[in-house]
């Protein structure tokens, strides 16, 4: 049975080792805004953790794709070879090709639910609003069909043309669209999520926005929006982020 979602950012500065931290450091300096993304991160999957040992990813990626818990993975194309795995028994060798999203959440699946069983669901980043909705039902009637309790881990981004120093240098654009980003997400609002404009999305390097109307599609069963919890909403290197917990309206 769906349970919970969390939501989360791909930057692999989440993962210490790539900014030459130590191991399993998760402390929230306010002068470091890694380690305070990363501790909102942190919180936010303990919280799937807490509830859930079956995760589903939901990311976007070049095609439609589902990956399975048997794939290893590791983050040797951004640095170091930091690896992580989607399961607990799996001894495969590890895929450099792995896409990030799914490498975001095989690490956070090693920090905070060691023994979880995780399988990631990609929708290609160029799929329509309705698709996209369509594959989040689809992905709710599977894990509402089961008997155990399932949660969904969402690793996505915002605008990355936010500021000069950006990813994507700096749009006009981006602000407004981001703003209406994180309200939608913070309320839990599906048909603002539904409403974002593909085509802007893109040229705005809304690298997430198919995940996140997948996200809208997997809520879209029920009566009521979500209740919503965020942790965490800013732009700190010019990429809008956003952390959340969200449940099916009414739950605790």
């Amino acid at each position: 049975m769906f349970s919970i979602a969390a939501l989360v950012p791909s930057p692999p500065i989440l993962v210490p080792e790539l900014g030459g931290g130590v191991a399993h450091s998760s402390g929230a300096d306010p002068a470091d805004p890694p380690a305070v993304l990363r501790a909102a991160v942190l919180s936010a999957a303990g919280a799937l953790a807490g509830v859930a040992q079956r995760w589903t990813v939901l990311g976007s990626g070049a095609a439609d794709q589902v990956i399975e818990p048997e794939t290893v993975g590791t983050f040797r194309g951004f640095g170091v070879d930091v690896r992580v795995a989607l399961d607990d028994v799996t001894v495969a060798p590890p895929d450099p090709q792995l896409p990030l999203p799914v490498l975001i959440a095989g690490w956070l699946r090693g920090q905070v639910a060691p023994r979880a069983h995780v399988e990631a669901w990609l929708v290609a980043a160029d799929s329509p609003a309705d698709h996209c909705a369509e594959l989040g039902a689809k992905l709710r009637a599977e894990l509402d069909s089961d008997d155990v309790p399932r949660g969904v881990l969402v690793v996505a981004d915002g605008a990355a043309t936010l500021s000069l120093k950006a990813p994507g240098y700096l749009d006009e654009r981006a602000a407004e669209v981001q703003e209406n980003l994180d309200r939608a997400l913070s309320a839990g609002d599906r048909a603002g999520l539904l409403a974002l404009d593909p085509s802007l999305c893109a040229e705005l390097s809304v690298s997430g926005r198919a995940a996140y109307q997948a996200l809208a599609g997997l809520f879209g069963a029920d009566p009521t929006d979500p209740t919503v919890v965020t942790h965490y909403r800013d732009a700190p290197f010019g990429v809008g982020y956003h952390v959340s917990v969200w449940r099916p309206g009414g739950a605790k």
